[in-house]
């Protein structure tokens, strides 16, 4: 199959999400995962078609499916988790409106491990290749049609469809869990949002404002084309504009499918996933709610939190990129948060997976009893250190590409010394080499790059 799993699911342009794809996909996720699904998907045009195939494929692997409709990614997970059955999200998170995906979560809304999803990937290779011979010998008369072109995939769902399931009532459900986790009134607070014309649009402002704070709404009237489209926490300019105009306290930038958050402090200047981690990691290592003293981060989390945690005695484990290999470690750990630099913060006591609302919810908590401007707080939580990242086209993703070099990154990272920190990794969805490097200044970090970035297309060249 052309499409394959990377760090979040199955996602590329959505006309690679064919109907028979998408189909075979659902069927095999009811075989290797459970026969249990509720279904959610963000705001893009294509997801209604994706969500009617997936549907039709679920059942036909034999599981009763409850579609949410238009939902946040952690509502998905969390309706999963309260009641014991599998999920699955059609979204591409903070990529464009032409492109979707397919991601899944396990019984109990956890993230897949990577056996599972071997697995799911192993299936749904045979069912496909089965529906291309079966198409075959159909062209040549000696069989009847496919299972694929017999599957009904109705304009509601599917016949095992639970159709008496109250959706409203569900996300109700869910944004209630959240305010429950708000521990002071958020009034005299006023924040602007950007819901990303996705998935949050319909839902963040109420919620917000039901916990007391003054809110502005900016890209909150999906289209179906305008996710993410110069807005959201990828392009969190206007939000940055709005934040300064309006005299807010701070400003909240969501994704596509809501389950990452970029904050704006009220100069305007935006704080990162790395900020926001070590200031929820700050404050509950203080109140002492931080189960083991730890907190989970990836390899793409900056040095600077790494010496801001160690000054604090907090521990600093570190896992693979992606918010499921942070979720794995909490778990193993008994540890009750971690996150990304991108945005994903999990608050391990409180969700199975990262949720931009939740994030925001407890932001607006900890600001609120501080009682201190956001600036102040962020530029108190951490100094980042100069980070540059250059992504190299490669004909092949090289695992190996670090030991390939390890000569040449030991003796940059002799240059660096213990201010700078240096990674190379292949993409988890592209045919690039990562090359991250940090340093104490800026043109240090970049100098290093360019040299290790020239060594990487001249050993993948070769």
């Amino acid at each position: 199959m052309g499409l394959r799993f990377g760090t979040d699911g199955v996602r590329g342009a959505a006309a690679e999400l064919s109907d028979a794809f998408v189909f075979a996909l659902g069927e095999a996720a009811a075989r290797t995962l459970g026969t249990a699904f509720v279904i959610g998907r963000d705001t893009r045009e294509s997801g209604q078609r994706i969500e009617r195939a997936l549907v039709a494929g679920l059942e036909k692997g034999g599981a009763v499916v409850t579609v949410l409709g238009v939902a946040p990614t952690p509502a998905v997970a969390w309706l999963a988790a309260r009641d014991g059955v599998c999920g699955a999200v059609i979204s591409a998170s903070h990529n464009p409106w032409f492109d979707n995906g397919i991601k899944f979560f396990g019984p109990g809304g956890r993230k897949l491990s990577d056996e599972v999803e071997a697995e799911l990937e192993r299936l749904l290779d045979e069912l496909l290749d089965e529906r291309a011979r079966e198409r075959v010998d159909n062209e040549s008369g000696t069989t009847g049609s496919t299972a694929a072109q017999n599957a009904e995939v109705r304009e509601d769902g599917g016949e095992r469809t639970n159709e008496s399931f109250d959706s409203v009532a569900a996300l109700d459900a869910w944004t209630a869990s959240l305010l429950a986790a708000v521990s002071v009134s958020l009034g005299g607070l006023h924040v602007v949002i950007d819901c990303a014309n996705g998935a949050q649009s319909a839902i963040a402002a109420g919620v917000i404002s039901g916990a007391g704070a003054r809110v502005d709404v900016l890209h909150a009237s999906p289209d179906g084309r305008n996710i993410n489209d110069g807005c959201g926490s990828t392009h969190p300019g206007d939000l940055q504009a709005a934040v300064v105009a309006s005299g807010a306290d701070l400003g909240l930038a969501f994704d596509g499918d809501a389950d990452r958050l970029l904050a704006v402090d009220e100069q305007g200047a935006v704080v990162d996933g790395d900020h926001l981690l070590a200031l929820f990691a700050a404050d509950l290592h203080a109140r002492r709610e931080l189960r083991g003293d730890l907190v989970v981060v990836t390899v793409m989390t900056n040095l600077g939190f790494r010496i801001a945690m160690e000054g604090l005695g907090i521990e600093v484990v570190e896992t693979a990129v992606g918010d499921r290999y942070v979720l794995e470690a909490l778990a193993r750990l008994g540890g009750s948060l971690g996150g990304e630099q991108s945005g994903h913060i999990v608050f391990a006591e409180l969700a199975t997976t990262g949720d931009g609302l939740l994030s925001g919810l407890q932001l607006l908590d900890l600001l609120r009893r501080s009682g201190r401007p956001f600036s102040e707080l962020a530029a108190q939580s951490m100094t980042q250190l100069p980070q540059v990242l250059r992504n190299v086209a490669v004909a092949q993703r090289r695992s190996d590409i670090a030991e390939l070099l390890a000569v040449q990154i030991a003796e940059e990272q002799l240059l660096l010394g213990t201010s700078g920190r240096i990674l190379l990794r292949p993409s988890g969805t592209e045919s690039l080499i990562r090359v991250m490097v940090e340093a104490a200044t800026e043109a240090l970090a970049s100098e290093v790059a360019g040299r290790l970035a020239a060594a990487v297309e001249e050993v993948c060249s070769a």
